[in-house]
């Protein structure tokens, strides 16, 4: 779905929760230089960096919670795999849709996954929101446009399928 924004190799892209997550050392693979990792978990950043080695000096790298965090830029493209699913709380979903319309301007674009309406009721031990593509595009509101969605079985290092919900959307 990323490939599909067609976004140049300087478009401003954000991974929400990227911690430890891979997806930035393909995108600088793929020749990508305006990348930002955000997580609210220091050490999984932590790890990120000691993975990328000298490559991470490449990455804007922030500690934040996603939904109090006030970016200092705009982004072309925000990418979250498995933040929004452990916003229960609707005033932290709130939250954090206030935090992507002001980091995501008119044309850019927002990728994101959760866990499907039959996938996990728990992650990593915390209750989540389900949701499939229409409850997405409703919980993101009207700002956005949804033009992809796509289910996936994601198979965990431990050997079990998860189901997964993906949405890319576009900034109206």
């Amino acid at each position: 779905m990323i490939d599909a924004c067609g976004l140049d190799k300087d478009a401003a892209i954000l991974d929400m929760g990227g911690g430890a997550s891979t997806l930035v050392d393909h995108l600088l693979a793929a020749g990508h230089t305006n990348l930002t990792v955000a997580d609210i978990s220091r050490n999984a950043l932590n790890l990120a960096q000691s993975r990328l080695g000298a490559a991470a000096d490449q990455v804007k790298w922030v500690q934040a919670d996603a939904c109090q965090w006030q970016p200092e830029q705009t982004f072309d493209l925000w990418h979250d795999r498995a933040v929004f699913h452990f916003l229960i709380e609707a005033k932290d979903r709130a939250a954090y849709r206030q935090r992507l319309a002001d980091a995501v301007p008119s044309g850019g674009h927002l990728v994101m996954a959760t866990f499907a309406l039959d996938g996990p009721q728990k992650c990593s031990g915390l209750p989540i929101v389900q949701y499939d593509a229409a409850g997405l595009a409703a919980e993101i509101g009207a700002d956005f446009s949804q033009t992809e969605a796509a289910s996936e079985n994601h198979l965990t290092p431990g050997g079990a399928t998860q189901k997964f919900q993906y949405c890319r959307f576009r900034r109206n």
